[in-house]
């Protein structure tokens, strides 16, 4: 046998051999499937981006980083739906991603869309960590598989309630909300705040996410003689009313609940919005140990500043991976028990959760629009 022909058979089982071992290391990584949900398409598409990108961002990292999960290397993978600020397409999206298998779902943006979606996710018996809907309801029902990364409006807006009696010392209180579950839930949460602290409620108004005008809310509340208005919704609508109060020569302070200070508030209000004060979830990123770092990576990697919400999705997704990481499994009946005890410093600051799966140490921040810009005042606790 000629050596030529001897090595050939020897040639062919190396060759196979290192054919395979690439497809064997392949097969020990663990692909992990990580839902998202808000709205990316519509006037909240903005926000929806927004929360993705951050969620993305904690991804990288982690892929970046060889995360392990018991003996396996992860590679997270983002599964999104667009629910369009739709609690019927929300509902559609959550089941979607049920279907599709993921371990988790980060989401969704809005509370109309985030009370419907959950329960589908508590039926499923996945986790879903709420980056940004804040209404107390989502996490009050006792299910076992919804987190909150975010204040809710009974910190928040009990925040802005307390604040209006005991440090404006405002005499009449007024309220105007959207009516939507996230306005709504504000507004209630506020007026709640207020009456256990002493203060009076002399009008409650309403209006709905789509209106422009709001000439006939603050005509009612002009004639009560309020001298302090609280405005439940986003910051669009803040900044008509605000200008609509100017118009009518009102001299009531404005105070907004989470979602006013956010994107155009000033520029739509224009020299109305000097003055106005609004009480946001969390701490101002900057004051936040590597906030101003996560900010440049930010806006290094997706080419835009964030808007709102990013952080929050950021700390969702690692809240996420820590847990599968300390139960050393993506199954949900594994690590929910890890979720539900986890406690690590977020780019948020610290993530921890209560017996309801609200934010253990939810915070928020007061600011003010000064000379056109909002300049921080305050950081507190809930109420």
């Amino acid at each position: 046998m000629s050596l030529r022909k001897s090595l050939k058979p020897l040639a062919v089982i190396a060759g196979a051999m290192f054919a395979i071992a690439p497809l064997a290391g392949h097969a020990a990584d663990l692909e992990v499937k990580i839902g998202f949900a808000a709205p990316l398409t519509g006037e909240n598409a903005g926000y929806g981006k927004d929360l993705q990108n951050g969620v993305q961002m904690a991804l990288d990292e982690a892929n970046a980083q060889k995360i392990k999960i018991g003996n396996d290397t992860a590679h997270f993978t983002i599964v999104a739906e667009d629910d369009q600020a739709d609690p019927r397409i929300g509902v559609q999206a959550a089941q979607k991603l049920v279907d599709s298998g993921v371990a988790v779902v980060v989401g969704h943006f809005n509370s109309g869309t985030t009370i419907p979606a959950s329960q589908i996710y508590e039926t499923a018996g996945i986790p879903v960590i709420d980056p940004a809907a804040t209404n107390p309801v989502i996490t009050r029902r006792g299910f076992k598989n919804t987190f909150m990364v975010i204040s809710t409006d009974a910190q928040n807006a009990g925040n802005a309630g307390v604040y209006a009696v005991e440090t404006t010392k405002a005499k009449r209180i007024a309220i105007i909300d959207d009516r939507t579950a996230f306005g709504q839930g504000e507004a209630d949460e506020f007026e709640k705040a207020v009456k256990a602290h002493g203060g009076n409620i002399v009008a409650h108004e309403y209006t709905d996410n789509k209106a422009v005008d709001f000439s006939t809310q603050l005509t009612k509340i002009k004639s009560t003689n309020a001298d302090l208005i609280f405005f439940g919704g986003l910051d669009n609508q803040a900044a008509g009313v605000v200008k609509k109060m100017k118009q009518l020569g009102m001299n009531a302070q404005f105070l907004g609940g989470g979602g006013v200070m956010d994107a155009d508030f000033i520029k739509l209000a224009g020299d109305a919005a000097e003055g106005a004060q609004a009480w946001e979830y969390g701490r101002p990123l900057a004051s936040l140990a590597g906030g101003r770092d996560f900010a440049a990576k930010f806006k290094k990697t997706f080419g835009v500043d964030i808007v709102s919400y990013a952080p929050f999705g950021y700390d969702g997704a690692w809240a996420a991976i820590k847990a599968m990481q300390a139960a050393k499994s993506i199954k949900p009946n594994d690590y929910r028990d890890a979720l539900r005890s986890i406690s690590f410093e977020g780019v948020t600051g610290p993530i921890s959760f209560n017996p309801d799966g609200s934010l253990k140490s939810g915070l928020s921040t007061l600011y003010q629009v000064k000379n056109g810009a909002w300049v921080t005042v305050v950081t507190k606790g809930g109420s």
